[in-house]
Formats: structure tokens, sequence, C-alpha cells
């Protein structure tokens, strides 16, 4: 199994990324959200620039915000600097959206914006919908320096949902998943994957990755401890402003992780006015964890949504879920933490995985 890691983009810290290529990861998605972080294309380019192994990409890139002609000339700009090692990940965006005041791109869209960008990404023709009308489109200008499209890059499709999923494999090169529980998990998973094929995907080629924090214990460590929070605190509010969200927008009820502190955190956010609270609610995102909501990091929340264990107990499960099928796991450990994180897992997890 890969270890990658995924990157809040910091156009002042790309020395982060040069650190996870020199202890051993993967690959380095970064991530974008533009009204969160730098713009991740710019991140891009200045890690291509100083990185020479580890591949790059974006993790993922918003569908709402970018026409599918941008993101293909962004991607194939990065496969320039570092031709064979960029990728592609591409979601709907609920948080770059939503923090918009936006909900992520429907699924007819999602789905049609993923067959236009496909195609354009080998620098082929594709068709673009505006209005109604199908208008064929096409880098013309490929060999010219500006971009790469001999190098492939590989499109990893976001999906947390059976068809976001069934869309994934229908047209990625790979899905990016949330962080299975186990490897039953895993297996119905691949179910909503292959759910709209004829045969079913080659499991050796097809590329998945799931996103969470991972930590390792140390002895007798509790795993609601300082150090845990400071490390994971950041991704379990991240996965509580999504269910929140989605209780908000469809009334989703949350997960069970979340019920022993469900109506507090809901009585929190209702203090702040209904026009602006989607600015409130991601505040901090997969970075830090605000003061007022520190004491909403209990063991169950950080359980449930993080990857949390002994090396003995990371080990036994990142196994299972590999011979599931699951090829890569990238981490994204609070801002403040993450070149200790980096540190521990590569000392402890990447050499036996």
């Amino acid at each position: 199994m890969d270890i990658g890691v995924c990157i809040a983009s910091d156009i002042t810290d790309i020395d982060y990324c040069v650190h996870a290529e020199s202890l051993g990861y993967s690959h380095a998605w970064f991530a974008d959200s533009q009204m969160l972080w730098s713009d991740c294309y710019a991140c891009l380019a200045l890690a291509a620039t100083k990185t020479s192994t580890i591949k790059l990409g974006t993790g993922v890139a918003i569908t709402g915000t970018r026409p599918a002609a941008v993101n293909a000339a962004g991607i194939a700009t990065i496969n320039a600097l570092a031709p064979g090692r960029t990728f592609f990940g591409v979601g709907a965006g609920n948080t770059a959206m939503r923090v918009m005041g936006l909900p992520p791109q429907k699924i007819k869209a999602f789905g049609q914006y993923l067959s236009t960008v496909k195609p354009l990404l080998t620098g082929a023709e594709a068709k673009m919908l505006d209005q109604g009308r199908q208008i064929p489109i096409q880098h013309i200008m490929p060999d010219s320096g500006f971009v790469n499209f001999k190098d492939p890059i590989p499109m990893y499709v976001s999906g947390f949902g059976p068809k976001s999923l069934a869309l994934a494999g229908r047209y990625g090169d790979g899905a990016v998943l949330g962080m299975p529980s186990n490897a039953a998990t895993m297996e119905n998973i691949w179910l909503m994957l292959e759910r709209d094929l004829d045969e079913n995907l080659n499991r050796d080629q097809f590329y998945t990755t799931a996103l969470t924090t991972m930590m390792v214990l140390d002895s007798g460590e509790a795993i609601d401890s300082e150090r845990i929070k400071d490390s994971c605190g950041a991704m379990a509010m991240a996965a509580l402003h999504y269910n929140y969200d989605q209780y908000r927008n469809f009334g989703h009820q949350p997960a069970s992780g979340f019920h022993d502190i469900w109506e507090d955190y809901c009585d929190l956010l209702s203090q702040y006015p209904e026009d602006r609270r989607h600015q409130r609610i991601h505040m901090g995102h997969n970075c830090w964890v605000l003061p007022e909501e520190l004491h909403f990091l209990t063991p169950k929340l950080l359980d449930s949504t993080c990857l949390i264990g002994t090396q003995d107990q990371l080990l036994e499960k990142l196994n299972a879920l590999a011979a599931a099928g699951l090829r890569q796991v990238m981490t994204l450990p609070n801002l403040s933490s993450r070149y200790e994180s980096l540190e521990r897992i590569a000392r402890d997890i990447i050499p036996y995985v």
C-alpha cells in the first residue's frame, strides 16, 4: 500500500511537500478550496520545481469552480513541469462550494463534466455542453511546450455515495474515498464503483485512495490525548462540518459517532446568522480546531473519523484494507503538527506496508 499526504495548499510552505518526498511518501495531493487556502495549481507548480520523485496532483480539483477546459489545462501545465508523476484528482466540491453558500455540483452535471474533462486530459477533442449545444473543444497548441499530454495524467474521481462512486467507476482511473472502516466496507465500495459497468473493474489497475488523518499511539496513550487531538482534531471536526452541512441542507441525520455531541454542536452554530453561517461552519477546516470546539473532540468522534491506533493495530488494518483493494491512504494532519505527524508515520508505518 502507498502512503500519501494531503496538503492544505499553502504557497509559503512548499518545503512540507519536499519533506514528505524525503520521508518516502508516494503522493502529494494539494487541496483545492478557493475561500480557504492558496491556489492549488500555484502550489503544485512550485512543488514540481522542488521535487523529483513524489507524485503530484490535485486533491481534489473542484468542478463547480473551474470549467473542464480550465482544470485540464491547469493539470497539463503541471505535467509539463513534473512529467510522468502528475495526476488529476477531481470532485464535485462539498467544502469549496458550501463555504460560498452554494451546493456541490449535482450528479448529472458532474457526470457530464467528467465525460468532457477525461478526453481533454489526453489532448483529445471533447464535447462541451453550453446552453443545450455540444461544442467541440481541444487544446490546439499542445506541442509547443505550454502543456504536456504525452505523459499520461490519471484521473481519480472523488465519490462518497453510490451515484458518485458509480461515476468514479465509469470515468476514473481510480477513486478518492472516505476511509473505509474495514475490509467489508471496502468490498461494498467496489460494488458501488462497479454498479453501472458491464464487467468488474481490474482491482490491480483501478487506483483507490482513502483520505484520513493517521496517527500512531504511544504505549498506554489515550485516543483523546492532547498529542492526538493536536494531530487529528482538525480532520475530526471537518467530518463534523460535513455532517452538519448534510443535516442543514438535506435533513440527513448525523453518523453514530456524533450523537453524543450533536445537539450541543447545532446549538453552537445556531448562534451565527443564517445568511453567513456557511462561512462559520468551515472555519479552521482541516487546519486547526477553534477553541470553542475543542470540547467536541471526544474519544468516539476521534475514533470514528481518523485512523488512530498502535503500530500493530494500524498495520493490521492497513494490510486488511490492502487485501480488499485499497491502494493508498493519504493523511491530512493538523497544520501545527504536520511535520511531526509525517515523521511518525514515516518511521512506524511506511517501511512496513
